[in-house]
């Protein structure tokens, strides 16, 4: 049956089939040559079936003939719309690699800025799936336009904006550089795949002519570069890993900073509460297994590694009881110390933490901050310090179980010790200005100089010393709120968290400063 707009109706479906092509068979081909799958395959294993909604599919630039009809049509190379995760309504912006590598002479730049001013207005967390050089300049649009422009990052306003709005994903997907790489920072939590995706500031031809180093895609941006970097939160093995963690990372947070973290149904432990009672070894100098403590306090299957580039200072996402909480802890088997990468790594952690309302516990084991020369050359002071202003700008509940050291500045600080945060601490707990083990013979020289039996007089300060610094002695001054066997951890955790949820309402709405990435 014909009606008055059949002819447009039908073109409006044939251009939605066209921009469906991609870059062409050739293109895709390559694309899945490099372990690569497209843009809408990936769109397809994100997104809850049928749920996707693009916005601005027709847009492209199109070949007409003499009468005026378009023979083809070259789709931008940046699909973006709304679509659902697990339920949830999502924003998704992703670059399509098989038009011009993601470069913006084969972009329409209002759509990547549509995409990110209708997360913010829409209160709906954004997914970024970057490659290429994400809507980035390229040489050949220089020539091709005939004359050169000063920079300005586009829709930068609103992806600012966002980051103290709505949950921002960015995933590398394959090589991201320049905007692309910019674009993967500007969000609160960032994935790269091994061996597929690198990500750099630019590219081994620029960095050639710039520096003179010759290097590989990965030897600049790779996986191992970026294990310890700081830029990237998460490296996983393939894409359909980096997509689950976009899935697992959204679902402990709400949709924008005016609704609350989504409780679920609690789920028991994965492990015994048995083996808390026994994991910390007396000898001080004993590591213990992280990992044994997490799975017994928290619930099955909800603990998320956040920002894995800290080193010995663990970042993570759980729940309690089915509230979602941020979790900061100490991994022995790692180090002991705040690293400067640590710091980072708690800065970055509280600041989410605080942005989306979630409640903080701290299962503390800190032995202060890094020292050495290696510290001081990559400023572990200041980088610790901004991470204790981090934890004492944060208005969210918090928590503490001391589970064994707190030492110096960076233990001091790991919360806010100047307000009210509920405490207990370990019968292994052990504190103090400074580890005794490291100021006896600073504290007793002279009187150990004088002595006819230094080592004996040594042993003898180790005993009274050993005695003083027993957890019951703080507790009966009231230095520390209680002392607990360890097993009921979860019991009392599960109790806090649910009044820390009856106050997180007060505290809805946008943080009280801009977060930053």
């Amino acid at each position: 049956m014909s009606h008055v707009w059949s002819a447009e109706i039908e073109e409006i479906e044939r251009r939605r089939r066209l921009a469906e092509l991609l870059g062409g068979e050739e293109k895709i081909r390559r694309q899945h040559e490099a372990g690569r799958s497209t843009v809408r395959e990936r769109i397809t294993d994100l997104l809850d079936a049928d749920s996707f909604e693009e916005v601005g599919a027709l847009a492209g630039f199109a070949t007409y003939d003499a009468d005026g009809a378009a023979v083809s049509v070259m789709p931008a190379n940046f699909v973006f719309g709304l679509g659902s995760i697990d339920g949830r309504r999502v924003a998704l912006g992703a670059d399509d690699f098989t038009i011009r590598g993601g470069a913006a002479d084969a972009s329409i730049m209002a759509k990547q800025v549509d995409s990110e001013r209708m997360a913010g207005a829409m209160r709906v967390p954004l997914v970024r799936l970057v490659e290429g050089t994400g809507g980035g300049g390229s040489v050949r649009m220089v020539e091709d336009a005939g004359y050169t422009y000063v920079p300005a990052n586009p829709g930068w306003d609103a992806v600012v904006d966002n980051l103290s709005i709505v949950p921002v994903v960015a995933a590398c997907m394959g090589p991201v550089a320049g905007l692309g790489a910019g674009r993967v920072a500007m969000s609160h939590f960032s994935v790269l795949i091994e061996q597929v995706a690198q990500m750099f500031v630019a590219g081994p031809p620029v960095v050639k002519h710039a520096t003179g180093e010759q290097l590989t895609k990965e030897e600049l941006g790779g996986a191992d570069v970026h294990r310890r970097s700081g830029a990237i939160d998460r490296i996983v093995p393939d894409e359909k890993s980096a997509l689950q963690a976009v899935r697992d990372f959204l679902s402990y947070l709400p949709s924008s900073v005016h609704e609350l973290p989504p409780v679920v149904a609690a789920a028991e432990p994965a492990a015994s509460s048995e083996g808390l009672a026994d994991v910390v070894p007396r000898n001080r100098r004993q590591p213990y297994r992280l990992r044994t403590i997490l799975d017994a306090i928290f619930d099955a299957g909800s603990n998320f590694e956040y920002a894995g580039y800290g080193a010995s200072v663990y970042t993570g996402l759980a729940r309690l009881d089915g509230h979602p909480v941020g979790v900061v802890a100490t991994d022995p088997y790692k180090g002991a110390t705040m690293t400067p990468n640590g710091a980072d790594a708690l800065t970055r952690l509280i600041d989410l933490c605080e942005t989306f309302h979630l409640p903080i516990v701290s299962l503390t084991d800190q032995a202060g901050m890094m020292i050495g020369l290696q510290a001081e050359k990559t400023a572990s002071i200041r980088r610790g310090a901004r991470a204790v202003v981090a934890a004492y700008q944060a208005r969210v509940p918090m928590a503490e179980i001391i589970v064994r050291r707190v030492f110096g500045v960076g233990g001091a600080g790991q919360i806010n010790r100047h307000r009210y945060n509920r405490q207990w601490a370990w019968p292994s707990g052990d504190w103090g200005s400074l580890p005794v083990e490291g100021g006896v013979e600073a504290a007793y020289r002279a009187d150990l100089e004088a002595s006819d039996d230094p080592e004996a007089m040594m042993a003898e300060i180790h005993q009274r010393l050993e005695a003083a610094r027993s957890p019951f002695r703080t507790a009966e001054r009231y230095g520390v709120q209680d002392l607990i066997d360890p097993r009921t951890s979860r019991e009392v955790l599960t109790r806090w968290v649910r009044d820390a949820y009856r106050v997180l309402p007060e505290l809805v709405g946008p943080p009280s400063f801009g977060t930053r990435p």
